[in-house]
């Protein structure tokens, strides 16, 4: 079993991009995939000056990852309608869903899938519940799980941020592979529109 941990935001529009790349860690028996989530964004609206480069950033982001952004999220950060950002509470929710069977990166791909393709407000703890809901969860059992999960919010970031500093790290999504007590990062963004070259990688390291 190889330890893999993810740092990543969830309002990080590079990890959208690195969705996929996720997704079959996840997927994998090899590999235990553990969440590092960074505090990005405390909960606020966008600002409206800001529209605009979020778009282009987007478009960047869309261009070299090969992820798709939904119209329903476009025409809302193109619109006037609010946009908020908040790394914390989606973070919260993805810690709540680890509690539950290590559903975390499953939450994870959920919101970034509601906020970036359907254009709905992950940051609102309603829709959280929805997205838990569709997951198979219980709504009682969820929030219980929500509850436990707000006192481990900042000392996971915190975490966050201590492991990325102790390893030289900067930004979203970075990577580190923990195996016979060794530590190596792994650029995500090398692999990039590049799967195949990306299995082979954990194919190599899950066989080392």
């Amino acid at each position: 079993m190889v330890n893999v941990h993810y740092i990543f935001d969830p309002m990080c529009g590079w990890c959208f991009g690195a969705a996929t790349l996720i997704e079959s860690l996840s997927n994998n028996p090899e590999i235990n995939l553990q969440l590092h989530p960074g505090g990005m964004r405390e909960r606020a609206p966008i600002e409206d000056s800001f529209r605009q480069h979020i778009l282009a950033a987007d478009q960047t982001i869309a261009d070299q990852t090969g992820q798709t952004f939904g119209q329903a999220y476009l025409d809302r950060v193109a619109s006037d309608q609010p946009v908020i950002l908040d790394s914390f509470m989606t973070a919260q929710a993805i810690l709540a869903a680890q509690q539950l069977d290590g559903q975390g990166a499953e939450m994870l791909k959920r919101i970034q899938r509601g906020h970036y393709q359907q254009g709905r407000s992950v940051y609102d703890a309603d829709t959280l519940t929805e997205l838990a809901s569709e997951m198979g969860i219980e709504a009682e059992a969820w929030q219980q799980a929500m509850n436990r999960a707000e006192n481990d919010v900042m000392p996971a970031v915190n975490q966050t941020r201590q492991l990325m500093a102790a390893h030289g790290l900067r930004g979203f999504p970075s990577m580190l592979v923990e195996q016979n007590g060794q530590w190596q990062a792994i650029t995500v963004s090398q692999y990039y529109r590049r799967p195949a070259a990306w299995q082979a990688l954990w194919q190599t390291l899950t066989q080392a």
